[in-house]
């Protein structure tokens, strides 16, 4: 178990490791209303909406939480040079990230994901998105500031939601790097987006993607899609998030190691992936073991589900979790 000490101590080396978050970044959208009526034009709900929000959103959430607990965050992927992708940008460095690594491309639109909530519920969601692949000068440049930025990083985050940013080339060049500098490097992946990760420190899917990328059926467990994945894709480390049944790690010559959920109410699942990659990075860059890194991330997992939105989790709010479980 993680005891509260340990968790402060943790907390207290957060604050001054550098992370780079790359991958797929969007601009979320939240219409927040109320509901009170059927539509007499077909069977749906009337929001009458009260208030509007945005928040950095896809790889750019993982940078929101890791920004909470340390002031080293960059960010590096595509946008438009668009009104969101303007806001992306702002929201990003009013937040304290350098955004050195963001290309905004005049030919492309932003990603927007809209949500309509209506009493504590997602009514629906709205996607406005184009692939963002870079083009190869693009890849060339992106690859050049990486180069750049890897000597004074202590971790990379790759965040895949299979919208073209990340490649193959990028990636293996990446690896290539950070395995020359010691560098951490983690990954949260999609399965539409197939790639080889070998070298790298860890590969965190949930439960369904895990079956996916493992070609196994939707029953199967996740005990043989772990192990299965360690072999497939070369990494040190295979975190699979399970939702209400916690997180399982697999690694490399060690038993599995289960942590249950700590989540305590569950009103929104929005971003907990991108929380949970975040404080599993972290534990592992502060020099945590695997197994407290995968607590922290339920931890702070727990806590993010609990909240409406794609929420961020503070250091407090993380502490709290950790006395609840360490005093029941």
């Amino acid at each position: 178990m993680l005891t509260v000490a340990r968790t402060q101590e943790l907390l207290d080396r957060f604050r001054g490791l550098r992370v780079l978050v790359a991958g797929d970044l969007m601009l979320d959208e939240f219409l927040w209303g109320n509901v009170s009526r059927i539509s007499p034009e077909a069977p749906v709900p009337v929001v009458e909406v009260t208030g509007q929000s945005f928040y950095a959103g896809g790889a750019a959430n993982v940078a929101r939480n890791l920004a909470e607990f340390s002031q080293g965050v960059s960010v590096m992927g595509l946008c438009g040079a668009d009104e969101q992708g303007r806001m992306l940008e702002r929201l990003l460095q009013e937040a304290g990230m350098d955004v050195s690594g963001i290309v905004q491309d005049p030919e492309r639109r932003t990603i927007l994901k809209t949500r309509v909530v209506a009493r504590h519920q997602q009514v629906v969601r709205i996607d406005r998105e184009t692939r963002m692949t870079p083009t190869a000068e693009q890849c060339g440049a992106l690859l050049a500031r990486l180069d750049e930025m890897l000597p004074d990083l202590d971790a990379v985050i790759l965040s895949d939601y299979a919208k073209g940013f990340l490649t193959q080339r990028f990636v293996s060049a990446l690896c290539v790097g950070a395995a020359r500098l010691g560098r951490i490097v983690t990954v949260d992946p999609s399965p539409r987006n197939p790639m080889l990760w070998e070298g790298v420190t860890a590969v965190k899917p949930n439960l369904k993607e895990a079956r996916a990328a493992a070609g196994l059926s939707d029953d199967a467990e996740s005990r043989e899609a772990g192990a299965a994945l360690l072999g497939r894709w070369g990494a040190g480390m295979v975190l699979i998030t399970m939702g209400e049944q916690g997180m399982e790690l697999f690694r490399q010559g060690a038993a599995p190691y289960h942590t249950p959920t700590r989540a305590r109410e569950v009103f929104d699942v929005s971003g907990a992936g991108d929380t949970a990659i975040a404080l599993f990075t972290l534990g592992l860059a502060a020099g945590a073991t695997p197994e407290e890194s995968a607590e922290l991330a339920n931890h702070a997992s727990g806590v993010a589900v609990g909240k409406l939105g794609t929420a961020t989790v503070t250091p407090q709010e993380l502490l709290e979790s950790a006395s609840r479980m360490a005093n029941p």
